[in-house]
């Protein structure tokens, strides 16, 4: 990617994300509480010794402290600091630090908290709130207040809702101090697992990992009908495994492919929709994921593993339908693909970065072989380091043939200057995970502490009336109407706090699949209309309307709205179960998401009638539900229509030879 270009995604990055750009001393500063932090983080990672509440103090304070400086408490704020936010970055270190001296003495004072707790507790939870309204927006800011409320004035509350209520002594000592609140296990994820998985990340786009990927990617379907369209849904894949945010992966993958699909005449609606929808999936994609994955692994105790394991196949189908997607919208509008000596050469391109791709394989090999996903990322982040400076001296030394003394320590500066310039910006681009889970751990908090999610789930089985279909439905709403302002960390917190024990009591089967469930519709509330920041981003990229893109990301994004039920009904397709059945449900599934993509795109082998598209999808969608009478029903629906098709196409090529040869 050209420099300019880098600028640019950074600016848009920042626009976004309402983030300032620090000048001067303050720099500085930041810049050094940056490394500090990212060098904490490696420390407890590598082995290094905390109490669990110590670690996520700490965690808070050096995030709380960035977090002020770089985030203005209005958008239209110039790049200066305000004293008052630096007063307040102050102030968050200073709260982390009582819970640090205190920590020997909460034993002592369970139950008892002593006035400096509640109190201090009532500025934490106010900044935490403030922070949250500033980094993440108003949305996930309201309902947290929300739930204050609710766990104030329980007696008040009607019906299910009611409670004893509690004090504001208990309220507020008990999410400040205990590991159930602020620093419950939301936070404690960002501090163990998502600050270093998101620092990796930023070593991968400083080596240059970013840039490989969607040379691969474009090496790899360039030459082909929509080239540039499937190199953006495989880059995107590769690099949003990676990155774990949307638009993050967006700004950064569409920088380079929106230019390249519309100059193959796509359309800048649907160029942009491409990389929205594309990029939203980059956070279902093993071996990475999401942030939220982490948490999923927290919250079921079980291995990390596990989670990207059952995410595999649901995430293939889902970037598999994209694909198609574009391949059949490429055939409607009778896209020519771009000349093959335009397109890079797959094997020099796939040998010029192959050592990019040696800590992501000790990654998985770790993480298969059982390691915790701490240590396996800490051991990937070592091993950028020598993988940068081999880099470096075998294009200083080979390459360019420089072999002086000047020219080894220019070489090491550089090398040195790519590792801090990482620590810096991983440790920024933590900041609104982190942020959205210490708001998290207030609501969390206040379920435990009032039981409501038992109530709740008692409420929705009810309303439910016990079917399982109406609890998805009612969770898949509830997941989509979160998104209109919670990111998706947050609204899978919120959801599997609340929602995942009433699909457990309706006995979904899986209760990986219900947790999986409810992030793939936290995560499709990304390209949802009307609100859809992803697409928002793109839409900036392509000079398209933000509506339109957002609605061509919905459409070519509708298959992961399809096989979260998928998996629900037949948990073969999260690898559970006889590898027989397991087999037949992959089978099955593909042809069906075939299907239901040329149905969508209104095109297979030639453009489709809408009759042609209502039996394609008829037939997909008795494919994709589990059973041996639908699948029945399913392939000879698209036998039919596979075979009436394929007379129609060659007729029709029969035609146009004989035109041609008449003229």
């Amino acid at each position: 990617m050209a420099e300019n270009d880098k600028k640019d995604s950074k600016k848009v990055l920042n626009e976004l994300e309402k983030r300032r750009e620090l000048k001067g001393w303050i720099s500085k500063v930041a810049g050094a509480v940056a490394i500090l932090a990212a060098l904490f983080h490696l420390y407890t990672a590598g082995g290094g010794q905390l109490f669990a509440l110590s670690q996520r103090a700490i965690h808070l304070a050096f995030i709380g402290f960035l977090a002020f400086l770089y985030y203005p408490s209005a958008p239209k704020q110039d790049d200066r600091v305000p004293v008052f936010d630096m007063i307040l970055s102050l102030a968050v270190v200073g709260l982390a630090a009582y819970v640090l001296l205190s920590i020997d003495q909460l034993g002592y004072r369970a139950g008892e908290p002593i006035v400096t707790d509640w109190v201090f507790g009532i500025f934490m939870t106010l900044l935490v709130l403030e922070l949250t309204r500033r980094v993440v927006g108003n949305a996930l800011t309201l309902i947290a207040a929300v739930f204050l409320l609710y766990a104030y004035l329980g007696p008040y509350m009607p019906g299910v809702l009611i409670h004893k209520g509690y004090s504001l002594e208990r309220i507020f000592s008990y999410l400040y101090l205990s590991l159930d609140g602020i620093f419950g296990i939301p936070l404690g994820v960002s501090a163990d697992f998502i600050f270093l998985f998101i620092l990796l990340g930023t070593f991968l786009d400083k080596s240059g990992a970013g840039q490989y990927f969607i040379d691969m990617a474009y090496a790899l379907t360039g030459w082909s009908k929509g080239g540039p369209a499937k190199a953006s849904i495989l880059a995107s894949g590769l690099l949003g495994s990676i990155t774990g945010s949307s638009v993050a992966n967006a700004v950064t993958t569409g920088t380079f492919t929106v230019p390249l699909m519309k100059k193959v005449k796509y359309s800048s609606d649907f160029a942009a929709g491409v990389v929205a929808a594309a990029s939203t999936g980059g956070q279902l994609m093993p071996p990475i994921m999401g942030a939220a994955a982490f948490i999923m692994a927290e919250f079921l105790g079980v291995a990390f593993i596990e989670i990207a394991r059952a995410a595999l196949v649901p995430a293939v189908m889902y970037f598999l339908s994209l694909i198609l997607m574009t391949h059949f919208r490429a055939g409607r509008l009778g896209l020519k693909p771009i000349p093959k000596d335009e397109v890079p050469d797959f094997w020099p391109t796939f040998k010029s970065g192959v050592h990019l791709l040696l800590p992501l394989v000790a990654l998985v090999v770790l993480l298969v072989q059982g390691a915790s996903p701490q240590r396996s990322v800490f051991t990937a982040i070592v091993l950028m380091v020598p993988v940068i400076l081999l880099e470096r001296l075998y294009i200083s030394f080979i390459k360019e043939e420089k072999r002086s003394a000047n020219d080894v320590k220019e070489t090491l500066q550089g090398v040195g200057g790519k590792v801090i310039d990482s620590f810096k910006e991983g440790t920024v681009k933590a900041i609104q995970v982190a942020v959205a889970c210490a708001c998290a751990g207030i609501i969390v908090g206040t379920v435990t502490m009032t039981g409501l999610g038992l109530k709740l789930a008692g409420y929705i089985e009810l309303y439910a009336a016990g079917v399982l279909l109406y609890g998805l439905l009612l969770t898949m709403i509830a997941s989509l109407v979160l998104g209109i302002g919670l990111p998706t960390t947050a609204k899978y917190i919120v959801l599997a706090t609340l929602v995942a024990p009433a699909l457990e009591r309706m006995d979904v089967g899986s209760i990986i699949g219900a947790h999986l469930f409810i992030l793939y519709f936290a995560t499709d509330a990304d390209i949802t209309p009307p609100v859809s920041l992803t697409a928002y981003a793109t839409a900036g990229l392509a000079g398209a309307e933000p509506l339109k893109a957002s609605i061509e990301a919905f459409k070519l994004g509708l298959s992961a709205y399809l096989i979260p039920f998928m998996f629900i009904y037949d948990p073969a397709l999260i690898l559970e179960g006889d590898p027989l059945f397991i087999t037949v449900a992959l089978v099955t599934a593909v042809v069906g998401i075939i299907a239901f993509s040329a149905s969508i795109q209104g095109f297979f082998l030639d453009n489709l009638n809408i009759l042609e598209r209502l039996l394609f999808a008829a037939g997909a969608l008795s494919l994709i539900y589990p059973g041996l009478l639908t699948d029945g029903v399913g392939v000879a629906i698209l036998g039919v229509i596979f075979g009436f098709h394929w007379i129609k196409f060659n007729k029709s090529g029969e035609k146009e030879q004989s035109a041609e040869a008449s003229a």
